[in-house]
């Protein structure tokens, strides 16, 4: 089976750089797939991504070397399954707030007994059947990630993480920001003063932590610091603000 690349590095300490795709599209997903970041994120929790799209995602970004990390719109088990039988090399689990809810998200990326993840002999995920060692080694290649969105789940984020098959944690500002008071201000000073203490703590004890911001002064900051995987923007972002800004060039260099 494919090594990991991802989960290799996060776990030597490397600083990975990722890109989230929200646009659901496979050609999309072409464009950045040779880019050269480290991971992607596939989001099914904000955008109209459904399984079969995600598929072709994954097939499209198989020409690159980026990690394509899926991240499922809930712990649903029946999706998480789906999406492992197609080969999503890592997922990230949105809202986790107990420590339950963390094992809950092991479990369905594990087979019995170690987990409730159904078998199928012949998937995506394990070339129809010709990777010989894929029940053998599929735990040890799949990122589990777990995402802290709530101050609740950030007081207890040593417990989240301390979870056995828990791979990291990932820092949802967008979410901490709305619980802090400070809707749709994921870069309000408060929120980073906030979170920055806890993922140091995780820091301390050699738990990978990671997010999602869209500056990249901040982003190379936060990876400086000891952030292991940072997301710098993402291709909704890229292509209407490109938009935005293309369109506003050319409007200020119009004769009056």
């Amino acid at each position: 089976m494919k090594t990991n690349s991802f989960l290799k590095a996060i776990k030597a300490g490397e600083k990975q750089i990722g890109l989230w795709l929200s646009l659901s599209n496979n050609y999309a997903a072409d464009i950045v797939s040779t880019a050269g970041y480290d991971w992607v994120l596939l989001d099914m929790e904000h955008s109209p991504n459904e399984v079969q799209l995600v598929m072709g995602q994954l097939q499209a970004l198989s020409a690159g070397s980026a990690t394509a990390i899926v991240r499922p719109d809930w712990n649903d088990t029946v999706k998480v399954k789906r999406l492992m039988d197609l080969g999503a090399p890592g997922l990230l689990f949105p809202m986790v707030q107990m420590v339950e809810e963390a094992k809950a998200a092991v479990a369905a990326t594990r087979y019995p007994p170690k987990g409730i993840r159904g078998v199928s002999g012949a998937q995506r995920g394990n070339s129809f059947g010709r990777v010989s060692d894929y029940f053998s080694r599929v735990d040890d290649e799949t990122a589990v990630l777990v995402q802290l969105e709530t101050r609740s789940a950030m007081d207890i984020a040593e417990d989240i993480a301390a979870v056995d098959g828990v791979d990291g944690v990932f820092f949802g500002p967008n979410d901490i920001a709305a619980d802090l008071g400070h809707l749709a201000q994921p870069m309000h000073p408060a929120v980073w003063e906030y979170t920055m203490p806890i993922a140091k703590k995780l820091m301390a004890k050699g738990v990978p932590v990671g997010t999602l911001v869209f500056d990249p002064k901040f982003a190379a900051e936060l990876l400086n610091e000891g952030f292991s995987f940072v997301a710098c923007g993402s291709d909704l972002a890229l292509l209407s603000k490109g938009a935005d800004a293309l369109l506003a060039d050319v409007k200020s260099k119009l004769a009056s």
